[in-house]
């Protein structure tokens, strides 16, 4: 019965052990996935026209060739993670690995209309992840968020600040503008009907409110945001740009869009 007890005890310290392993290297996957866009590797091999061995893909990066051995060991990553698959081969008594792409990995295509490079660019950046490091120092204290607790500012004035970062988050919003409003305008078109009027509060450049507004031109459109986001941004007939803050006052309208906030 001891012995018994003890194998039941072991088995389940075991699983244990490896739930807390798995969510402490879980950031390998994310990281992994960046090196690969970085690399370009979606690229590369989309290009390539079909499955693309190893040899190819390897000869094709921007590597030192020390580092040659560690991209198989990458694309294991990866693969495992489905944004790639693979395929053995034999090529004049050789067995070789080939690489095709998935589903995700096109989204992850610089050309793609609804690519999430943006995305990932923003999401992964140290300026953003940083904070995460100071969570638990951040529920200690009277600080709004996590991101204002390391940057001092909140995440809007840093955007401000910094033009590189603020570059990075109107990309995202942008391709995520695409994505959405390819999907708004075509299945739901009957939700604009009737209106005169229609704000875009938080609305960036202008991405979804401009296609919004090219569907239906009797749509008065106005994009609103804070002032340093829509600088220098030019209107068209039925679309402006508004510059305030959402938390002070909303421009009159019929209708308001709220996409993300």
């Amino acid at each position: 019965m001891e012995s018994q007890s003890g194998e039941y005890n072991s088995a389940k310290l075991l699983r244990a052990q490896s739930h807390i392993w798995n969510h402490i290297f879980s950031f390998i996957n994310s990281m992994s996935l960046k090196c690969a866009v970085d690399l370009g590797i979606p690229g590369v091999i989309h290009s390539y026209g079909k499955p693309m061995p190893l040899s190819k893909l390897i000869a094709s990066l921007p590597i030192h060739p020390s580092k040659t051995r560690f991209i198989y060991r990458l694309m294991r990553i990866l693969i495992h993670s489905g944004f790639f698959s693979e395929q053995n081969v034999t090529k004049q008594d050789e067995l070789e690995v080939e690489y095709v792409l998935t589903g995700a990995s096109i989204l992850l295509l610089k050309d793609n209309p609804f690519s999430m490079i943006p995305f990932l660019h923003v999401i992964l950046d140290p300026i953003s992840t940083k904070p995460w490091y100071h969570l638990s120092a951040w529920l200690k204290d009277d600080i709004p968020t996590p991101f204002e607790k390391v940057h001092g500012m909140t995440f809007w004035d840093y955007a401000g600040h910094d033009p590189n970062y603020k570059h990075l988050f109107n990309d995202f919003m942008a391709s995520d503008a695409r994505f959405v409003t390819s999907v708004l305008i075509e299945k739901y078109k009957e939700v604009f009907q009737g209106f005169k009027s229609l704000v875009d509060v938080g609305g960036g450049t202008g991405a979804v409110t401009k296609a919004i507004a090219s569907s239906f031109p009797q749509l008065e459109c106005v994009v609103f945001d804070l002032p340093h986001v829509i600088t220098g941004l030019q209107g068209s007939d039925n679309l402006k740009y508004v510059g305030g803050n959402m938390f002070e006052a909303i421009p009159p309208t019929d209708a308001i869009l709220l996409k993300v906030i």
